[in-house]
């Protein structure tokens, strides 16, 4: 930045005679009298033209103020606006769903509570008519080399049609609560991470038969996501063997795949994600999902991308070549801690991102 600074102008001039002081002083007198009376006259002028600019300033900027509240008032009137009997997807049922499986405890990958769950789901899915499938697998336990059982639960309806939607979630609990400060060896039920996304694929499954697209649909719990014992583990473990096997086959072909992680936060926020966004296979379907939730007035469908998040979708894509896009919450702060308990989901949360995949599944031809 440049200053620039002004010089005082030098005195120029001797001595005067008396006569001449005299004119000098009657002359600079009246000069002085004149340029007082135009200053008084253009500060009149310039006093009511200031005068008029702040009144046009003021108004402009009340308007701005009375619009910017106004637009503060109608984002939270439609945020606030929709309610549980508003929306035709049951948020409340979900939500027993998710306490449901976090009374059942820990589940990770091979553990009692992972059976427990898995029966859970069994039951819960043939009684809604859809075949049942586990995809068995095996890994080496990262602490101690011995195996550990694993499975994708795959739940179908129309499993002869060849071109199929894909429905995923990971239904595998941490651990352990690895970035809980108090105690990062304690109890851990993931009710938000991912208690959330499996909730919300139980209750789409009941409406799931009503639908009259040409597409069969698969529902999928992702096993191993997340058995790690500390944050450089390797994680996607079930999603990596999914799309390695569903690779090889040509029997039928996923057209488009959503999968839901932590979308049960009481402040929910899902931006679109860096990758399903990048990716030209997927961008058409985040921009149509964010697009239904506009239609619908689900505000919290905010489409910015925030976060570029490496999960499950990024094994189904590519390694398995499914435009698989993932609607999830990372603005979570209980992610990963004992915190992350029913009491920190909503059953609205739940009923909205349902209502908008119910909605998107309708429009498929």
């Amino acid at each position: 930045m440049s200053t620039t600074n002004k010089s005082a102008a030098p005195h120029v001039g001797g001595r005067r005679s008396g006569s001449q002081a005299t004119v000098t002083a009657q002359h600079t007198t009246s000069q002085e009298s004149a340029a007082q009376t135009l200053a008084r006259s253009l500060g009149k002028r310039q006093t009511v033209a200031l005068g008029l600019v702040c009144l046009s300033a003021a108004a402009v900027l009340s308007a701005v103020l009375l619009w910017a509240n106004q637009r503060r008032h109608d984002a939270r009137q439609a945020v606030g606006s929709l309610t549980l009997d508003d929306i035709p997807f049951d948020g409340q049922r979900a939500y027993e769903y998710l306490k449901q499986l976090c009374a059942i405890g820990p589940r990770p990958s091979g553990s009692p509570g992972m059976a427990a769950q898995q029966k859970f789901l069994e039951e819960h899915f043939r009684r809604l008519g859809f075949t049942v499938e586990y995809q068995r697998f095996r890994v080496h336990h990262p602490l101690d080399g011995s195996e550990v059982a694993m499975a994708n639960m795959i739940f179908r309806w129309h499993p002869e049609r060849k071109q199929r939607i894909l429905l995923c979630a990971h239904y595998d609990t941490l651990p352990f609560p690895l970035l809980d400060k108090d105690n990062p060896k304690g109890r851990f039920v993931g009710a938000n991470d991912n208690a959330s996304g499996v909730a919300v694929l139980m209750e789409l499954a009941r409406t799931i038969p009503q639908l009259t697209s040409r597409y069969g649909f698969d529902l999928v719990m992702l096993d191993g996501e997340e058995f790690v014992f500390h944050p450089d583990g390797r994680y996607f473990i079930g999603s990596e063997y999914f799309a390695r096997q569903y690779a090889k086959q040509k029997e039928y072909q996923y057209r488009w795949g959503i999968l839901l992680d932590m979308v049960g936060d009481k402040d929910l926020q899902l931006y679109q994600e860096g990758n399903s966004l990048r990716w030209k296979e997927t961008r058409p379907l985040v921009e149509e999902i964010w697009s239904v939730a506009a239609r619908l007035g689900v505000k919290e469908f905010i489409p910015q991308k925030k976060y570029d998040i490496n999960d499950d979708h990024v094994m189904l894509y590519n390694l398995g070549g499914i435009p698989c896009i993932n609607i999830i919450d990372f603005d979570y702060p209980p992610w990963h801690t004992q915190a992350d308990t029913p009491e920190q989901c909503s059953p609205l949360s739940l009923a909205k991102v349902g209502w908008v995949v119910q909605r998107w599944l309708q429009s498929l031809p």
